[in-house]
C-alpha cells in the first residue's frame, strides 16, 4: 500500500523522506504506525486507518510503499459487536494477565487459552497482585484447574515475587503477547520487568473494583534479559474466531485426555449424545463438574453467536 509523509517518531508533522528496507511493526496508533527498522532506525509511518496491519508485522518500504510480509501467526478475537479483530501478529507466547482485583470476566481465560491454541501459540497463565489480602484463596483455585495444564506464573509487579522467573521464560527468544482485562496491571508488570519504559499506570475505580484503561495502543518492547513482549489496551471480553464445537473441545483445558480418544460420532459436540468420551470422563470425576460446565456456557455462547452472524448475513 501506499504510505503518507510523517514526522520521524511522531515528534514532528513536518514531512521528510522515509527509510526504506525490512522491518517490523512495534506501535500501531489508528492511523499511523512505528516501524522499527533493521538497521535499528524507527520511524512513524502514516497508513490508512484500516490498513489491516498491527504489532508484530514484518513489512517492506521500497518507493512510499508499504507492503506486510506474509504472517507466521496471528492472534484474533471477536469483540462485543461481533466484529473480528486480528490482536498481533508473529508471536509464540499468548500471556493471560489475570488478577483477584479486578477478577476477570466469565469464560475469559478459557476463551483466551482456546484461541491461543487455535493460533499455534503456547498459552500461559500470569496471576499478578499475589500480594493482595485475598490473593491466596483466588491463587489456589486456578492452579488447581490449570496446574498441569499450562505453565503458571504467580507474581507481584509491587513487591516483584515471581518476576525473576517470569523473566527468565521470557527471555528465551519468545515474542510474547499479554492480555488481560483492564486493571489487572499488564503495564505495570511491564515496568517492573523493562524499568527504562516507564509505562503510565492508573487505578481502580472504586465502583465495582474495575480499571481504567491507561494504555491506548498495543506496543511492542524489546526485553533486558531477551525476547519480546507487546502491552496492549486491556479486552473485557475474548470472543472465539471460526471455532467449531469440535475445534473448542480439541482446545478447550481440561479436556486433553478426552481427546485423545474418539467419541461415538464423529461430530459429537459433547452434550447428550451417546458414547461420548467426555461425558464419560466427568461421570468418572476424571474432568470436573466445574470445567464441563464451562465448556458448555462457550457451546452456547458460540451456537448463539453463529445464529446471530447468519441472521445479520
Amino acid at each position: 500500500m501506499k504510505i503518507k509523509k510523517k514526522g520521524v517518531g511522531g515528534n514532528s508533522d513536518s514531512p521528510c523522506l522515509i527509510s526504506e528496507g525490512t522491518g517490523v511493526i512495534v506501535a500501531h496508533h489508528g492511523i499511523a504506525v512505528d516501524i522499527l527498522f533493521a538497521s535499528g532506525d524507527k520511524q512513524m509511518v502514516k497508513v490508512k486507518r484500516n490498513s489491516g496491519h498491527v504489532v508484530g508485522d514484518n513489512v517492506v518500504v521500497e518507493e512510499q510503499r508499504l507492503r506486510r510480509l506474509p504472517r507466521r501467526t496471528k492472534l484474533c478475537r471477536r469483540d462485543s459487536r461481533g466484529s473480528v479483530r486480528i490482536v498481533g501478529a508473529n508471536l509464540d507466547v499468548l500471556g493471560v494477565v489475570v488478577a483477584p482485583m479486578p477478577l476477570p470476566t466469565p469464560g475469559y481465560i478459557d476463551q483466551a487459552i482456546v484461541s491461543a491454541r487455535q493460533a499455534s501459540l503456547n498459552p500461559v497463565l500470569v496471576i499478578n497482585k499475589c500480594d493482595l489480602k485475598d490473593a491466596k484463596t483466588f491463587v489456589e483455585k486456578l492452579i488447581t484447574t490449570y496446574g498441569g495444564i499450562l505453565e503458571i506464573f504467580v507474581v507481584s509487579a509491587v513487591t516483584g515475587e515471581g518476576i525473576t522467573d517470569l523473566e527468565l521464560f521470557l527471555g528465551q527468544g519468545f515474542r510474547s503477547f499479554f492480555v488481560g482485562i483492564t486493571g489487572v496491571g499488564k503495564s505495570s508488570l511491564l515496568n517492573t520487568i523493562c524499568p527504562a519504559l516507564d509505562l503510565r499506570v492508573g487505578d481502580l475505580y472504586e465502583a465495582g473494583n474495575r480499571g481504567c484503561n491507561t494504555t491506548t495502543v498495543s506496543t511492542l518492547h524489546s526485553l533486558p534479559g531477551g525476547g519480546e513482549l507487546v502491552d496492549t489496551p486491556g479486552f473485557n471480553e475474548f470472543g472465539l474466531v471460526d471455532i467449531s464445537a469440535q475445534d473448542l473441545a480439541g482446545y478447550f483445558p481440561g479436556f486433553e485426555e478426552a481427546m485423545e480418544s474418539n467419541c461415538h460420532f464423529r461430530n459429537c459436540r459433547h452434550r447428550t449424545e451417546p458414547g461420548c468420551v467426555v461425558a464419560n470422563l466427568v461421570a468418572d470425576k476424571r474432568i470436573s463438574q466445574e470445567r464441563y460446565t464451562t465448556y458448555l456456557e462457550i457451546l452456547d455462547q458460540l451456537d448463539a453467536g453463529d445464529a446471530r452472524f447468519k441472521t445479520r448475513r
